[in-house]
């Protein structure tokens, strides 16, 4: 990863098992990512392969959301599931969040 910064911050993680991951860099002076935003970060294992790490940006903290120690070159297709699987789940949870604040304003409304 270059200088100056603390990891990348996943854009979109393609459908397909060997699809690409879109990202941006995330600037070491940045003090949080977004809410429900995954922070991927990857240094070179101290044998072989990579140590990629991934965070999970929550209301009030980041949390560790998985490692991979000694990941092969190839760590993006072994990633790429979780990524997956969670932002899909972070997208449900966002609308179930907005759906229920909908819900609540109209019932309120009507009484």
């Amino acid at each position: 990863m270059p200088d100056g910064v603390r990891g990348a911050l996943v854009q979109r993680v393609s459908t397909r098992y060997d699809g690409p991951l879109d990202v941006t860099w995330l600037a070491a002076r940045t003090p949080r990512f977004p809410l429900g935003r995954i922070r991927l970060r990857w240094e070179p294992a101290s044998r072989s392969g990579w140590d990629v790490t991934t965070h999970l940006g929550l209301a009030t903290a980041e949390v560790h959301l998985a490692s991979w120690p000694a990941a092969p070159d190839d760590w993006p297709r072994l990633v790429r599931p979780t990524l997956h699987e969670v932002t899909g789940l972070c997208a449900a949870l966002a609308y179930a969040a907005l759906f229920s604040y909908s819900y609540r304003q109209v019932a309120c409304s009507a009484e």
